[in-house]
Order: structure tokens, then C-alpha cells, then sequence
């Protein structure tokens, strides 16, 4: 995804990052460089715009439901996995968690 045009920030570094920068979850000086390829790209505007929207409907339609300690601690245990760059484990990390309830 790309506005065709050449920007000091690639798009597939944005695009790759957008949670960190959706979660404020990264230094001040990338957080500048992610908001001015926003005002110069809009197809990636656009995929934050809809990214943020996501994030607040299930922050609004899940954010109460209490999430089991023991599929967090799986779920965080493959982020640092990924993080440092090591293999991570084929098996599914909710396999045995249990189901939260439907709404």
C-alpha cells in the first residue's frame, strides 16, 4: 500500500508498526515520523483510520470481559518471542484457553 509517491518513512515500515504506534507504544521521534507520513500518504491515513476504528469497537465491546491469566501470560510470551527475533512455536496459543462467552 502505497500513495506512489517517495516518502522519508517507508509505508511498509509504517504499516508494520502501526499497533505500536496505535498503542503509544514506541519512541516520541518514530511517533513524529509515523504522523508525517500520515499527512503525506493518504492510503495509509486511510489503514490507520480503520485500524484506530477497529481497536475502539472492540475496546468498547470487549473491554470488560476479563481476559484468562494464563492465555495473557501465553499471549505475551510469543510477543517477546517475536520481539527478539526467535522462532515461535507453531501450536496455537488459545488452543487451550478457554472460550470467552459470546455476546
Amino acid at each position: 500500500m502505497s500513495c506512489g509517491e517517495p516518502h522519508e518513512t517507508d509505508c511498509s515500515e509504517v504499516l508494520d508498526h502501526l499497533y505500536e504506534f496505535l498503542d503509544h507504544e514506541m519512541p516520541d521521534s518514530d511517533c513524529t515520523k509515523f504522523e508525517t507520513h500520515f499527512e503525506e500518504c493518504s492510503p495509509c491515513l486511510e489503514k490507520y483510520g480503520l485500524e484506530q476504528a477497529v481497536k475502539k469497537l472492540v475496546k468498547r465491546c470487549c473491554g470488560q470481559d476479563d481476559v484468562p491469566s494464563d492465555l495473557r501470560s501465553k499471549v505475551m510470551g510469543r510477543i517477546d518471542l517475536i520481539r527478539s527475533g526467535q522462532a515461535v512455536p507453531d501450536q496455537d496459543v488459545t488452543a487451550s484457553a478457554p472460550k470467552l462467552r459470546e455476546a
